[in-house]
C-alpha cells in the first residue's frame, strides 16, 4: 500500500458481471427449497454451536479465504501511512450508523407505518433495526472489497478493527437503543463469528502465501480459487432465504415495510462514507471498501441476537432475515456505482 498506484486487476468474469441474476434466482431457489424440502432446511439450522450455523461458516470461509491469500503483511504498516480510510470507517460505523437507523425505524414503524402495523410489531421491527445497525460488516465485506478491486490488506485491518469494537461496543450501544438496563449478547457468538469469518481464513491465507512463496504462484492460485468466492456468497442466499421462505410468503407487504428505512439508511451510510473519502482524496482501493462497511451488515450476529432476545418468529427476527433480503441487491448496486466512478478518485 505504499504505492499510490493501484495494482493492476482483471476485468471482472461474466459471473462477476451478472451476479445481480445470480443472486435474484438464489433467492427463488432458497424459497422453493423452503417449499419443498422443508426436512433439509431444517436439519441446515439445526447445525448450529454457539449460536453460530455451521454450514454458513463454511460457506463464508469459502467468500473469505480468497481474499485472504492476496493479503500481504509486509504491507500492512503502510495503512498507519493512511488513515483516512480507517477513521472514516470507525466514525460512520460507531457515531453514525447504530443511531441513524435507529431514528428511521422509529419514524417509520411509530409513524409514518403506524396505521399499518400493531404497536407490539413495531417495537419488534425497531429492535431488529436496532441490531443491524450496531453490527457492522465482518465477512461479506471482503466479497464486496473483491468486487471493487479494493485493498485486501487494507479492508482486513478495516474488518479486524472493527471486530475488536464489535466486542466492546455492540452490547452498551444496542442495550441504550432499546432503553433497557440488561441485555443478554451471546459473547460466544461474537467471539467464535471473529475467530472463525477472520481469524482462521487470515490464517490459512497466510499459511498459504509461504507455501506458494513467490508472487506470481500466489497470483495463479488466487485466480483459480476465486471462483468459490462468488459460489459461496450464492449458496448462502439460497440458504437463507430457504430457511426463511414460509415466513417472506405469507408477510410480503411487511417485508416491503422493513425494508424501506433499511434501504435509506444504506444509500445515506454510503454516500456519507464515500463522499468524505471522496473530500479527503482517498484511493479508490481504500475509498470502496471503508463505505462497504458501514454499508453492509454482519447479519449473522444481529439474526443470532435477535433471536436469543426474542425468539425465533419474532418480528425482530424478521427485520434482520429482511436486511439480507435488501442488503444483496443494494450492495451489488453500489458495488457497480464505485466502479463506475473509479477515475474520480486518486490511485484509480
Amino acid at each position: 500500500m505504499t504505492d499510490t498506484t493501484a495494482p493492476a486487476t482483471p476485468a471482472m468474469s461474466i459471473f462477476e458481471r451478472w451476479l445481480t441474476l445470480w443472486v435474484g434466482l438464489a433467492i427463488l431457489g432458497g424459497l422453493l427449497l423452503g417449499s419443498i424440502a422443508p426436512g433439509l432446511v431444517e436439519a441446515i439450522a439445526a447445525a448450529e454451536f454457539a449460536s453460530i450455523n455451521l454450514v454458513m461458516a463454511v460457506l463464508i470461509w469459502a467468500m473469505v479465504y480468497p481474499m485472504m491469500v492476496g493479503v500481504d503483511f509486509a504491507a500492512a504498516a503502510g495503512v498507519a501511512r493512511q488513515p483516512k480510510g480507517l477513521l472514516i470507517t470507525l466514525t460512520v460505523n460507531w457515531l453514525v450508523k447504530p443511531f441513524t437507523l435507529a431514528l428511521l425505524a422509529v419514524l417509520f414503524f411509530d409513524h409514518i407505518f403506524a396505521p399499518l402495523i400493531e404497536p407490539a410489531d413495531a417495537a419488534q421491527y425497531t429492535a431488529g433495526l436496532i441490531l443491524l445497525g450496531a453490527a457492522p460488516c465482518t465477512a461479506m465485506v471482503f466479497v464486496w472489497s473483491q468486487l471493487t478491486r479494493g485493498d485486501e490488506t487494507y479492508t482486513l485491518v478495516q474488518v479486524s478493527v472493527n471486530d475488536l469494537i464489535m466486542i466492546v461496543a455492540f452490547a452498551p450501544i444496542v442495550a441504550f437503543l432499546l432503553g433497557v438496563t440488561e441485555i443478554s449478547v451471546p459473547w460466544e457468538t461474537l467471539v467464535l463469528a471473529t475467530l472463525l469469518y477472520v481469524v482462521m481464513p487470515l490464517l490459512a491465507g497466510l499459511l498459504t502465501r509461504r507455501r506458494l512463496r513467490t508472487p506470481e504462484r500466489i497470483a495463479g492460485f488466487t485466480a483459480r480459487i476465486k471462483p468459490w468466492s462468488m459460489v459461496g456468497l450464492i449458496t448462502t442466499v439460497v440458504i437463507l432465504f430457504g430457511l426463511q421462505g414460509n415466513v417472506i410468503l405469507d408477510r410480503p407487504l411487511v417485508i416491503g415495510l422493513i425494508a424501506v428505512p433499511i434501504v435509506i439508511q444504506s444509500y445515506g451510510i454510503f454516500a456519507l462514507a464515500y463522499g468524505a473519502a471522496y473530500a479527503l482524496k482517498v484511493p479508490h482501493r481504500i475509498a470502496a471498501p471503508c463505505a462497504m462497511i458501514g454499508t453492509s451488515n454482519f447479519f449473522e450476529l444481529a439474526v443470532a441476537v435477535a433471536i436469543s432476545l426474542f425468539g425465533l418468529n419474532s418480528g425482530a427476527a424478521l427485520a434482520t432475515v429482511v436486511g439480507v433480503l435488501v442488503e444483496v441487491p443494494v450492495m451489488l448496486s453500489l458495488v457497480s456505482f464505485a466502479n463506475r466512478t473509479r477515475n474520480k478518485f486518486p490511485g484509480a
